[in-house]
């Protein structure tokens, strides 16, 4: 986590757009508020993705995203629409447009993106949750920054209909809370009946964790170890890390640029150092590279059903 002071904006909520969505009917989640990373569509409201430039380029919305309409319709309150990396093409939680959310577990340090505001107001007690999107990190990271429980399920299990895309094939809506327990009702609710499964063993991706500090990685397998007697340590990464993590980049760079580069090369629009870097690196990705990309993430994929089999966690 970057220590400095980095927050620049007194609140988590886009500035000047007030958005409101009444509960629909009594549910589950009645009583709860909540708010919407400002990737996700609320008909009427500009949709910004964290950049002045697109909310000036785009139509409002006429449509809210089916995953807001499940929530109203299950009786929580929507409250607003929250400050994001441009684009979502960050983990840090900064925005030169509207401001870097506060941390408020760690006023020193940035928030964490790409769904700062998201967080932010969650761990303020502003909201009781708030939906954010996943694509490399942008739930789980300030979830981790805030100190607050973040949760991104598994890709394509929640439709992503009515959200701005950065990489398709790995974005995915996840949510935050305070508790554990709202957590769980905020999933019930998206995901509707489920079927429960046994878990027929664990599997410990030692490997995994072998970048956190020694006395972190120590801590980490020895609670490991004694609340799962039973495990299986297991190695992911059995040609080293370099192939996973090109691979993702190289995936996620050529759908970034492909959907975006056209409005990018015909506005030019004005974005932090950093965001642009990100997408001029995202047009370098050459052809041959996205081919080898996919190529690897099928094998990567396969390797890791191998591991697990039907009922390995």
């Amino acid at each position: 986590m970057e220590r400095r002071r980095p927050s620049t904006a007194t609140t988590a909520w886009i500035p000047g757009r007030r958005v409101r969505g009444d509960p629909k009917s009594p549910g589950p989640l009645s009583g709860h508020r909540f708010a919407v990373k400002d990737l996700i569509d609320v008909a009427g409201a500009t949709t910004t993705a964290g950049n002045p430039d697109w909310a000036r380029t785009h139509p409002r919305p006429r449509t809210t995203a089916p995953v807001v309409e499940r929530l109203l319709r299950s009786g929580a309150a929507l409250v607003g629409k929250t400050i994001c990396d441009e684009l979502a093409f960050g983990l840090e939680g900064k925005n030169i447009h509207y401001g870097t959310p506060l941390n408020p577990r760690a006023p020193d340090c940035l928030p964490g993106g790409s769904s700062s505001g998201s967080a932010s107001a969650v761990a303020r007690g502003w909201v009781d949750f708030a939906l954010g999107t996943d694509t490399g990190g942008s739930v789980r990271v300030p979830a981790s920054y805030c100190g607050i429980f973040g949760f991104r399920p598994t890709h394509g299990r929640i439709p992503m209909r009515g959200i701005v895309p950065l990489a398709p094939e790995y974005d995915t809506l996840g949510w935050f809370a305070r508790d554990a327990a709202t957590l769980a009702r905020v999933g019930t609710t998206l995901f509707g009946s489920t079927e429960d499964r046994l878990v027929g063993s664990i599997a410990v991706a030692r490997d995994a964790f072998d970048l956190l500090p020694e006395a972190e990685h120590q801590r980490l397998m020895s609670i490991v170890e004694h609340r799962f007697p039973q495990r299986r340590t297991v190695t992911v990464f059995t040609g080293g890390r370099k192939p996973w993590l090109d691979a993702y980049r190289f995936r996620q760079g050529r759908s970034a640029w492909s959907l975006h580069g056209p409005w990018i090369e015909r506005l030019h629009p004005r974005f932090a150092p950093e965001i642009a870097e990100r997408f001029a690196a995202a047009a370098r990705v050459t052809r041959a590279e996205a081919r080898w990309a996919d190529r690897t993430a099928v094998a990567l994929a396969r390797s890791v059903h191998r591991l697990l089999g039907e009922d390995r966690l």
